[in-house]
C-alpha cells in the first residue's frame, strides 16, 4: 500500500512525466467543444485558453491529467460545476482551477482562506422543525469521507476497492447501541436483499451519467458495500462517489435527532480509520462541491404554496444559502410537489454553522408557507 501526505505536495517532483500525446490531443478537443457549447457550468465560466494552456501538460504523482479534472464537465455541458478531483493531490496541481470554482460555489471562500477545525457543536441546539409533520416529509444529514492513504475513484485498482471494503466492513462491524447492523457487499447479493434495500431507497446504482464520464464507476460492483442499522436510520455506503457516505436519516422534522445519530457514529468510525484531511481545504472528498465539512443536511419538504412561484422559493433558498433539487436529488424534477432542500455551504464554516444555516433556511420557509 502506498501513503501520500497532503501537505508536502509542493514537494513532488516537477520533473514527473508529461501527459501523453493522446491525452494532450483529446484535451485540446475537449477545450475547443467546452469554448463551443452553450453551458453554464463553472469549468466554462473559469477554464479560458491562458488557464488551459498552463495545465494542460501537468499531472498529479498519480498520474492524474487535465482530462480526468473535466471530462466530466465536456461531455455533459448542463453539469453545474462540471469538475472533479481524481486523487488528493489534484486540489494542488491543478489549483488554478479547482480555487476560483471553490470560491465561487462555497460563497467566497477564497484561496487565501483556511478552513476552520472539525466542529460539530452542541447537539442539543437542533429541536423538531415540524412537530405537527405538516410540511417535511423526511429529514437527512450525511457527510462523505475518503480513507486517508487511498487516491479517489478514478485512480482506485480493483485490488484497492476489495480492500477498502474489507476495512470498511471490519470497521463498521465494531459499531453498538443504535448503530449497530449489517453491511451488504453489492457483489454477489442475492435477489432478495437487493430488492429489500431497494424498497429501502438505500440501494445505490451505478453512478449516473456526470460520474461514468469522470470516469469514477471502474470494477462495478467490486468494493462497494451498503451497511444500515436495524431501525434503517443510519446507513454507511461504501465506494459509490466518494470512499465513505455516512448518512443518518429519519421520517419527519425532527433534525436534531438526526444530527446527534449521525456526530456519534462520525466520531465513532473517526476512531477506528484515517481520513484524508487538507489543512487549508478540511475533508478531501472527490467533487469540489463535498469538501471542509462535507456536511448536506436536507429535508424532503412539501410546500405547495411557495412551490407555485419558484422564483420566490429560489429567493428565500439563496438568502440561507440553501440548495432546491427535486424529489431524488440532483438533476431530477419535483414529484407531487416535494422538494429536496439542503445547505449549500460546506467550507469556511463549521460543521455546526453548516446545519445551522439549513435550520433557519428550513424554518423560515416554512413560515412563508404558512403565510401565503
Amino acid at each position: 500500500m502506498f501513503t501520500f501526505c497532503y501537505t508536502v505536495i509542493s514537494l513532488i517532483s516537477r520533473k514527473e512525466a508529461m501527459v501523453d500525446a493522446a491525452v494532450l490531443e483529446k484535451l485540446e478537443t475537449g477545450f475547443k467543444k467546452l469554448e463551443s457549447t452553450p453551458s453554464n457550468s463553472l469549468l466554462k465560466k473559469y477554464l479560458n485558453k491562458d488557464l488551459f494552456d498552463s495545465l494542460k501538460t501537468k499531472k498529479t504523482s498519480f498520474g492524474s491529467s487535465l482530462l480526468d479534472v473535466i471530462q466530466s464537465g465536456i461531455e455533459n455541458p448542463d453539469s453545474g460545476i462540471g469538475i472533479y478531483a481524481p486523487d488528493a493531490e489534484s486540489y494542488t496541481v491543478f489549483a488554478d482551477l479547482f480555487d476560483p470554482i471553490i470560491e465561487d460555489y462555497h460563497k467566497g471562500f477564497g484561496r487565501t482562506d483556511k478552513h476552520p477545525p472539525k466542529n460539530w457543536g452542541d447537539v442539543s441546539v437542533f429541536g423538531n422543525l415540524d412537530p405537527a409533520g405538516e410540511y417535511i416529509v423526511s429529514t437527512r444529514v450525511r457527510c462523505g469521507r475518503s480513507l486517508e492513504g487511498y487516491p479517489f475513484n478514478p485512480c482506485l485498482t480493483e485490488e484497492q476497492y476489495k480492500e477498502m471494503e474489507q476495512k470498511v466492513s471490519t470497521t463498521l462491524s465494531g459499531l453498538e447501541g443504535e448503530l449497530k447492523g449489517t453491511f451488504y457487499p453489492l457483489t454477489g447479493m442475492s435477489k432478495d436483499v437487493q430488492q429489500k434495500l431497494i424498497d429501502d431507497h438505500f440501494l445505490f446504482k451505478e453512478g449516473d451519467r456526470f460520474l461514468q464520464a469522470a470516469n469514477a464507476c471502474r470494477f462495478w460492483p467490486s468494493g462497494r458495500g451498503i451497511y444500515h442499522n436495524e431501525n434503517k436510520t443510519f446507513l454507511v455506503w461504501c465506494n459509490e462517489e466518494d470512499h465513505l457516505r455516512i448518512i443518518s436519516m429519519q421520517q419527519g422534522g425532527d433534525l436534531g435527532e438526526v444530527y446527534r445519530r449521525l456526530v456519534t457514529a462520525v466520531n465513532d468510525i473517526e476512531k477506528r480509520i484515517p481520513f484524508s484531511h487538507h489543512d487549508r481545504l478540511g475533508f478531501l472528498t472527490f467533487c469540489p462541491t463535498n469538501l471542509g465539512t462535507t456536511v448536506r443536511a436536507s429535508v424532503h419538504i412539501k410546500v405547495p404554496k411557495l412551490a407555485a412561484n419558484k422564483a420566490k422559493l429560489e429567493e428565500v433558498a439563496s438568502k440561507y444559502n440553501l440548495q432546491v433539487r427535486g424529489t431524488r436529488g440532483e438533476h431530477t424534477e419535483a414529484e407531487g410537489g416535494i422538494y429536496d432542500i439542503s445547505n449549500k455551504r460546506r467550507m469556511g464554516l463549521t460543521e455546526f454553522e453548516a446545519v445551522k444555516e439549513m435550520y433557519d433556511g428550513i424554518a423560515e420557509l416554512i413560515k412563508i408557507e404558512r403565510e401565503l
